[in-house]
């Protein structure tokens, strides 16, 4: 009894804890929210530590931690694949826009892409862009963090949608009153509670093997019961052609949609200057490349030490992998409610899938407040500024509203699919406007518009007539059967057909002079003309 009473205490402190040092700091964070520049871009008062790590933390989702965790313990080699795509995502991130995206006066890719065009009529194609990736992955992290806190409790599943509740309160808070520098805050201390988490378990799991990487793989491969086929490509999605395509379009999707999420975006455009923001690339990567390595060895530890047949039984998707092999290395504990080690992962998991929802939600509200504004998204001043920024808290309240309400429809639902729905509207809208807009001279509005919304119902279509929809045990809706798009993830035909149109509708439809009359160039936007380049750069805004 002792035991369980000490697990759940430790269960019931650290998220106690968690949740007071979080709204400490957001309510430190909240004192100069007034001014859209300090809600929307508090992130420029960060050095490049805090502000790489705050990167961090936005990057490091549910999907990140739980669904990649279940991918190596169930799928092997494709689970690995998956790891180095999401370090090989942020990579590319930091070094392709971490410096091209920065400006002032600049919240929303709504607002980057009217400044960079010099036409607002694109805002509300963005916005909707934005809604459109974001409201699914956002379901999705609202139900896991329910999940996490049942599970941690060990509350009935019937208490599910009251944890729902409370985790979109929580969520609102940190988003209404914290703003950009607030959850900033918050994603730093879930990169340290995270990577801890992980760490502490990667080094249980490999102790197990007596420190031999090679041991822990072939237990693994023991385990998965899948023999050879465990250390190859192809296992999750299979051996066939199909398969290969599939595995290739996934691996797109995951990179280039990981790579320009919108609250991923929304911490670049604030970033002081060029030195902030290289050195903020490695403080972004390092913590997200060694979180990767320790989930990867912990799927493994899940695999050998637990075995697929469990694993998949309990979530054929494999998101509970995690804490099922939590409870395997703790030996002591007679169950996983009984298990100190298991409240403290359960923690880090509901520390990250929290953060993650205030983050989203952020950026989410922040495009409704700016990009679908009579003025398109103009920044006011005095008055003005000050409903703005009563605009996107009740923005924040509006939407944490909805996703609660919605996530009790979806809970029990593969979340799969809604991920994958997000990630390829991501990767098959996003990378073609930013890079157009920042590589190609004759792209224009239309050419965002076409890329849009040509591209949004395409993959609408697909997704729908895929087996992710229907038709397999995994499906949104296994009870039906009318897949006739054989791939799982639409993004190896969406990702070329939102180029393409990019490339098509930016066509020759203005004089030059005027396409380019009011676009700006991609140079340094927070410092003055003769500031110099490099480590002691001053902080100067535009017009100081």
């Amino acid at each position: 009894m002792s035991g369980v009473i000490d697990a759940r205490s430790l269960a019931v402190v650290i998220f106690l804890g968690f949740v007071a040092v979080s709204l400490l700091l957001c309510g430190l964070a909240a004192a100069d929210q007034d001014d859209p520049e300090h809600f929307y871009a508090g992130g420029a008062t960060l050095g490049p530590a805090a502000a790489g790590l705050a990167i961090a933390g936005d990057y490091v989702s549910a999907a990140t931690l739980l669904s990649t965790t279940g991918s190596v313990a169930l799928a092997g080699f494709d689970g690995l694949l998956f790891a180095l795509a999401t370090v090989a995502s942020l990579v590319l991130v930091m070094r392709l826009f971490a410096e091209r995206l920065r400006r002032r006066g600049v919240f929303t890719m709504g607002d980057f892409l009217a400044d960079r065009l010099g036409d607002g009529s694109v805002r509300r194609a963005l916005g909707v862009a934005t809604l459109v990736v974001l409201a699914p992955l956002l379901l999705v992290q609202l139900t896991t963090a329910g999940r996490v806190m049942t599970a941690m409790f060990g509350l009935p599943d019937g208490a599910l949608t009251g944890c729902t509740v409370a985790s979109g309160a929580l969520m609102v808070c940190y988003s209404a009153f914290g703003g950009m520098r607030g959850t900033g805050y918050i994603q730093i201390l879930k990169v340290a509670v995270v990577l801890g988490a992980v760490t502490l378990l990667a080094g249980l799991v490999l102790a197990r093997f007596d420190w031999s990487p090679f041991a822990l793989f072939d237990a693994a491969r023991a385990g998965s019961g899948a023999g050879g086929a465990y250390a190859r490509p192809g296992l999750q999605f299979g051996h066939g052609f199909t398969g290969g395509l599939d595995l290739i379009g996934f691996q797109a999707t995951l990179v280039l949609g990981a790579a320009c999420m919108p609250h991923i975006m929304m911490r670049l455009h604030p970033v002081r200057d060029a030195w902030t923001a290289r050195r903020a690339g490695v403080w972004a990567v390092s913590p997200v490349a060694l979180l990767c390595a320790g989930i990867v060895v912990v799927g493994l530890g899940a695999s050998a030490l637990v075995g697929r047949d469990l694993l998949y039984a309990a979530d054929p998707a494999g998101g509970t992998s995690l804490l099922m092999v939590t409870s395997v290395l703790d030996p002591g504990a007679a169950g996983p409610r009984d298990s100190p080690l298991f409240a403290l992962v359960a923690c880090a998991a509901f520390a990250t899938t929290l953060a993650a929802v205030a983050g989203i939600t952020l950026a989410a509200a922040s495009s409704v407040a700016r990009d679908f504004t009579v003025k398109s998204g103009a920044q006011g001043e005095g008055r003005a500024s000050a409903r703005e920024i009563r605009r996107a808290r009740w923005a924040v309240a509006g939407i944490g509203a909805l996703a609660v309400l919605l996530s009790a429809y979806t809970h029990d639902r593969n979340p799969q699919v809604l991920l994958s729905l997000s990630f390829a509207a991501a990767a098959s809208v996003l990378p073609p406007v930013l890079l157009y807009a920042l590589f190609r001279p004759r792209f224009n509005a239309r050419g965002v518009r076409w890329t849009v919304y040509g591209t949004l119902p395409l993959i609408g279509i697909l997704m729908v007539l895929s087996p992710a929809f229907s038709g397999t045990p995994v499906a949104l809706f296994p009870e039906w059967d009318f897949a006739v798009f054989p791939l799982q993830t639409p993004g190896l035909v969406t990702i070329p057909a939102g180029f393409l149109l990019g490339l098509l509708g930016s066509g020759p439809d203005a004089a030059p002079d005027d396409r380019h009359r009011h676009r700006r160039p991609a140079g340094p936007p927070y410092a003055s003309a003769t500031a110099p380049e490099g480590r002691g750069r001053p902080y100067v805004r535009d017009g100081a």
